[in-house]
């Protein structure tokens, strides 16, 4: 918790017995708790504590994506169809097929086929896609600014906007406008993203005209502009492109609205249940009798208490964008990560799915480890 000027007023207000080194109720002189430790003086060095606490956390961190990557492999060899008809003619001989199969490892035993991976995987090396026949790793490196391109934009608005709503909603709770705040994010959350493109796609695209269709990041027949930053809309405008900056912007509007929805709606309601919990505790009130302004008090001391749980909230939202959206990129012709592991689901590209699960994985794992270290060394309570 953020220790505030109002908080430790408050503190020094409790009754005797209260503070940490003050008289115990019964009288006697005050013991300091067992676990309480001598500060000791690192000299510029981590304490033995925080180390273990980062060691502990990158080992649970690669346990889960050793999980992830044996899960993955098991199932894409066990329930995806035989990648071999993908890759022959429809009349081949089996020993055609065979020799297909030969060539793409798939004749040895799945365990073996594992191990193999595995030891491609400690060597950096995700494989070759059946589908572009290009290794996976130069595939998902060379779709990843498409992605970029969409999800940056979205996460800056829905983090700004869902933040926003949140604290507007609990300030103003029970009011129009909380009402109106809830009725619009639970829409959000309920709405699947896939049907909500097909509907701003329908009402945009279709009816009005507005705006242009699902056909990727700049419309048919437009060159790109020379790659800089790997984003058309910085690319077009340092090369002075200013109207293929402008149909790149214009293809960005639907697919990053879709993506804001998915990040803004979650952020709202923790935002507000944060907000609203702070506005009730001790410490607002008794900066209320201190006579702080209203918006002082919000801002300084409740806003910064109630952020805490937004933050784990943002990284969901963070790994949510940059592993692609997968159905947004799939509605709207995004050529980003997200397309690339559809068409492997839908070719079974045992290689390239394999590579976006364990791409995506690490994206999880080290966000949310991120997070979770950030709040054990900010909030002692968690690391006891």
């Amino acid at each position: 918790m953020v220790v505030t000027d109002v908080a430790a007023a408050g503190a020094a207000a409790d009754p005797p017995g209260g503070p940490p080194g003050g008289p115990s109720p019964a009288g006697g002189s005050h013991q300091p708790p067992a676990t309480t430790r001598p500060h000791t003086p690192s000299h510029g060095r981590l304490p033995r504590g925080a180390l273990l606490l980062v060691a502990r956390k990158l080992g649970g961190a690669l346990l889960v994506v050793w999980g992830v990557v044996t899960f993955t492999f098991v199932v894409a060899r066990v329930v995806a169809p035989d990648p071999t008809g993908l890759l022959v003619p429809p009349g081949a001989t089996a020993e055609a097929r065979a020799q297909v199969r030969s060539s793409l490892g798939l004749d040895r035993s799945v365990p073996r086929q594992y191990l193999i991976y595995l030891r491609d995987l400690l060597h950096g090396d995700l494989g070759t896609s059946f589908g572009t026949g290009r290794p996976v790793g130069a595939d998902l490196t060379g779709r990843l600014p498409a992605t970029l391109e969409l999800a940056v934009p979205a996460l800056v608005v829905g983090v700004l906007l869902g933040t926003a709503l949140g604290v507007l909603s609990a300030v103003r709770r029970g009011k129009a406008a909380d009402h109106a705040i809830r009725v619009v994010t639970v829409a959000a959350l309920a709405m699947p993203q896939f049907w909500l493109g097909l509907v701003l796609l329908s009402l945009f695209y279709v009816r009005l005209g507005w705006l242009p269709g699902p056909i990727g990041r700049l419309p048919a027949g437009v060159p790109p502009p020379p790659g800089v930053t790997g984003s058309y809309v910085l690319d077009a405008l340092l090369s002075g492109r200013w109207q293929t900056a402008r149909q790149a912007v214009l293809q960005l509007v639907l697919p990053c609205a879709v993506l804001t929805c998915g990040i803004f709606a979650p952020i709202t309601r923790v935002a507000r249940s944060g907000m609203v919990e702070a506005l009730r505790s001790e410490y607002v009130r008794t900066a209320h009798a201190y006579g702080f302004s209203r918006t002082r008090v919000h801002r300084t001391h409740a806003l910064r208490n109630a952020l805490l749980p937004v933050i784990t909230m943002i990284a969901g939202g963070v790994a949510f964008a940059f592993t692609g959206a997968v159905l947004v990129e799939g509605v709207f012709g995004w050529p980003g990560i997200g397309q690339y592991a559809l068409t492997a689901v839908q070719q079974s590209d045992f290689p390239a799915l394999q590579g976006f699960v364990l791409y995506a994985a690490v994206v999880y794992v080290a966000l949310y480890a991120l997070v979770d270290l950030a709040y054990s060394l900010a909030d002692p309570r968690i690391r006891s």
